[in-house]
Order: structure tokens, then C-alpha cells, then sequence
């Protein structure tokens, strides 16, 4: 602008100048026109792949989650899996004693039965001349002859139990190698998925940045032209003392401008205080627990409530952003009802708790999640985990309060940070 009115202040000393000046500035404004509307057509096919490529996002980062929970679900099924093939150890090994000790019993009666010999009963008949003490012994025998009978039918049990357990052990081992290799494929998913959303999180931003930019300077050279034109046919006659005042006062405008700026930028910085869920839950209701919940998840307060959003002081955080390690549980500041489990743009994977009384909690930027529409939920259960979906470039949970449909500071109901 400074040089358009110092070309002003020369128009009006250089008069023959004039007509040229003004046909020349009419072409470079059509010329410009004709730019901007073809960059309409382009924006205008580029916001249309913006929706589809939205829509993929949508699909990638909801596929994200469901395989995050299907690993874990996987993991635990491992787990216990391997406790019960401990288990099974731990009872073969204890059975294995019991034959060994079994078997050993066993050959002592067997020795013994072999140096007594068949003839033992006629030994006796002949030997013995008391009947009655007779009787006794031939008792006795048969005491014995039914203990080994009774060592045999258990050694027999505990060889049928001893195969049984390492038939289970083997099935046990078979089913955890199983789970092993879908808990393997579910990785690679997992993995493939991601990368999926790198490329689409690209081609979302990349053409349309240069584009818009390319677009914008365009704009503006064409207002620019149409105000040189514009002042170049009513302001011929103008004194170099009006346009330099004009020029002073543009300095001036843009001088304010940057200060604006300058004290916007320094408002908005987040202070960064640290948040907790820890300490005990608040079990009245919802709308007297006011400085009482816990915060969802440990993190860094990184935005503010009522703070600039994105470096823009016309729209303004209606929550807070909590950053913190992807994969961190997520869990309920209070109990209430899951009323929305899915992928919302904007927001990403985000989940809705209803606390009655028109009271709501907002969970967004999750990884994945962990309850579905209509569970009910205890305050401290864990209901999603940290991420980055809804096009985040790092880590945090966009986390807000809502009574009778209206946006609430969550830093007036949670507990003071750190």
C-alpha cells in the first residue's frame, strides 16, 4: 500500500501518465480474475476428495480402534491361557509323583507276594495246629491280597488322570500358539492401518494448504489492483498531502494490528499446570460435585477453556486438552451412561456420558474405545485410551463438560491441578 500511494502522489505531478496507468492496472485486474476462478475450480474439486478422504479417515481411525481393543482382548486371552498351562504342569508334575510312589509300592508288595510263594496257605495248614489262630492269619492275607488290589485300581486312576492332563496340556498348548498367531496378524494390522493414516492425514493436508495460500495471495493482489484502479479514477485530483496522510494512517492501522496480534499470542500461550485422576471418587450427584471429580486422565493442561483455538480469537476452546501418552486409560470423572461410542470429525473417536439432569462429559481424540452406546459406567472405569484420531498430530484428550447444553470450565469441576 505505501508504494500505491506514493504512485499517487506521482500520478498527480506526471497527468499524460494517467490513462495508460489505469488500462494497464484493468488488465492485471482481469488478468488476476481469471486466476482466482480457476483456483475456485480447483479448491472447489479438492474440498470435494477433503470429504472423501474425510469419510477413509473416519473408517481408518474407527478400524484403529476396534483392532487396539481386539490386541488387548487377544493379549489377555494369552494370559490366562498360559496360567491354566501352568496349571496343567503343576498337576502332571504333582501326578507324577503320585505314580512314582504308587509304582514303588506296588513292586515291594509284588517281591513280597513272590518270597512268600503259592504254597504259603498250605505252609500254614500243615504247620498249624490252633484253627482259630489259623483263621486269623488266612484274615490277614486277604487283608493284603485286597490292599495290593486297591495299591493297583489307584496306580491305574492316577495313570488315566496323568493322561488325561497331558491330553489337556497338549490342547492347551495347541490354543495358545493359536491366540499367538492372531494376536501376530492383529499386529500387523494394527501396523498397516496406521500407515494407512499417515498417507491419508498427507493427502488431506498437502494440496489444499498450497492451494488456499495460492488462492488467498491472489485475492489479494486483485483487491489490491481494484483499489489502485478505484483510486486512480476518483482521486486525480488529489494533493501528494492526502495520499501521504492516507499512507500514515494505513501504517498506523497495520501497527495496531500486529500489536493486537502480539498481545493475542501472549494471552493464549497454556501455562501447562499438570491434572490427576488420582484420589477418591465423588458418589453424590452430578451437580453438586463441583470441584470434587477427578480429572479423566494424568497429563499437561495444553488449552484452556475459553482460550483461542488453533491461534484464532474468534473461535475458543469450549473444553480443555489434556496431553498425555498415547495408549493412556481414559476413564469417567463420574458415573452415568454411554449415550455416543463412535468416530464424530473434529473430534475423532469420541465418547458421550450422560450424568442426568441434562449434565453430560465429552471424551474426544481417543485411540480407541473401550464402551459402546448404552453401557453404564462407574466413575474411574476406564471407557477409551489417548490418542490422536480426528487428525491430531500429537497425543492428547480433548475432554469437556456440558449442563443443559451449554459449555462448563471442567477446571471448575475437577479437583485443583497440580
Amino acid at each position: 500500500m505505501p508504494r500505491t500511494f506514493l504512485a499517487l502522489a506521482f500520478l498527480c505531478l506526471l497527468g499524460p501518465a494517467v490513462a495508460d496507468e489505469r488500462a494497464a492496472a484493468r488488465q492485471q485486474i482481469e488478468a488476476a480474475r481469471q486466476d482466482i476462478t480457476e483456483l475456485q475450480k480447483l479448491l472447489k474439486q479438492i474440498e470435494q476428495e477433503k470429504s472423501g478422504v474425510q469419510k477413509q479417515l473416519k473408517t481408518t481411525e474407527s478400524e484403529m480402534g476396534q483392532l487396539e481393543k481386539q490386541v488387548d482382548t487377544l493379549q489377555q486371552e494369552i494370559d490366562r491361557s498360559e496360567a491354566e498351562l501352568e496349571r496343567l504342569n503343576e498337576e502332571k508334575t504333582t501326578l507324577e509323583g503320585a505314580r512314582l510312589e504308587q509304582q514303588r509300592l506296588i513292586g515291594l508288595q509284588a517281591r513280597a507276594a513272590y518270597q512268600n510263594g503259592r504254597q504259603e496257605y498250605l505252609k500254614l495248614l500243615l504247620n498249624q495246629q490252633n484253627p482259630e489262630k489259623f483263621s486269623r492269619t488266612i484274615t490277614y492275607y486277604d487283608y493284603l491280597n485286597k490292599a495290593r488290589l486297591e495299591q493297583l485300581d489307584s496306580f491305574n486312576e492316577t495313570l488315566r488322570q496323568l493322561a488325561g492332563v497331558e491330553a489337556d496340556i497338549e490342547a492347551q498348548q495347541n490354543l495358545l500358539a493359536e491366540k499367538k498367531d492372531g494376536l501376530l496378524e492383529r499386529r500387523e494390522q494394527l501396523a498397516e492401518v496406521r500407515k494407512e493414516r499417515q498417507q491419508t492425514l498427507a493427502k488431506l493436508n498437502s494440496d489444499l494448504s498450497s492451494r488456499e495460500q495460492k488462492l488467498q495471495a491472489r485475492r489479494q493482489e486483485q483487491a489490491q489492483l481494484e483499489r489502485v484502479l478505484k483510486t486512480i479514477e476518483e482521486t486525480l485530483a488529489r494533493q501528494a498531502r492526502e495520499a501521504e496522510q492516507a499512507r500514515q494512517r494505513q501504517l498506523l492501522a497495520e501497527r495496531q494490528r500486529q500489536q493486537e496480534q502480539s498481545r493475542s499470542g501472549a494471552s493464549t500461550a497454556p501455562s501447562g499446570p499438570l491434572v490427576s485422576s488420582a484420589g477418591g471418587n465423588f458418589g453424590g450427584p452430578f451437580a453438586k460435585a463441583k470441584g470434587k471429580l477427578p480429572w479423566p486422565v494424568d497429563g499437561r493442561l495444553v488449552a484452556r477453556y475459553g482460550t483461542p483455538r488453533g491461534g484464532d480469537a474468534r473461535t475458543k476452546w469450549d473444553g480443555v486438552l489434556i496431553g498425555a501418552s498415547a495408549g493412556t486409560q481414559v476413564r469417567a470423572v463420574h458415573g452415568g451412561r454411554v449415550v455416543f461410542a463412535d468416530w464424530l470429525r473434529g473430534a475423532g473417536l469420541l465418547v458421550i456420558l450422560d450424568h442426568g439432569n441434562g449434565y453430560l462429559s465429552l471424551y474426544g481424540h481417543n485411540q480407541s474405545l473401550l464402551r459402546d452406546a448404552g453401557d453404564i459406567v462407574k466413575a474411574g472405569d476406564a471407557i477409551a485410551t489417548v490418542g490422536t484420531s480426528g487428525g491430531q498430530d500429537t497425543a492428547a484428550l480433548y475432554f469437556a463438560i456440558r449442563q443443559q447444553g451449554r459449555p462448563s470450565d471442567p477446571a471448575q469441576w475437577c479437583r485443583a491441578q497440580g
